[in-house]
């Protein structure tokens, strides 16, 4: 207010200086409030895609882990038979 009194050059330069850092100060504000604006909306959309993405890996899961061993079934005839003695001594009671 000082500077609008004085009818000097020097007071009017300072005057005008004030007046652009001002407008200067509040279009950094305006771009501050919409590239926040615009960062909000960024998240939710992010937000929204990691929901999906959770959702397509949950599904995808169990597609990644390695298939299960199943017992495998015996190729050929399932006949048992006593276990044959080659050439054993029997020890008898002395």
């Amino acid at each position: 207010m000082a500077a609008n009194i004085l009818n000097s050059s020097q007071a009017i330069e300072m005057s005008i200086f004030l007046i652009r850092a001002f407008v200067k100060m509040r279009d950094q504000l305006a771009d501050h409030l919409t590239t926040k604006k615009r960062l909000t909306e960024i998240e939710k959309i992010l937000l929204a895609h990691d929901i999906t993405l959770k959702d397509v890996y949950k599904n995808l899961e169990p597609l990644l882990q390695p298939p299960a061993e199943k017992p495998r079934k015996q190729i050929g005839f399932g006949v048992r038979e006593r276990r044959a003695e080659y050439n054993r001594r029997r020890v008898t009671g002395k």
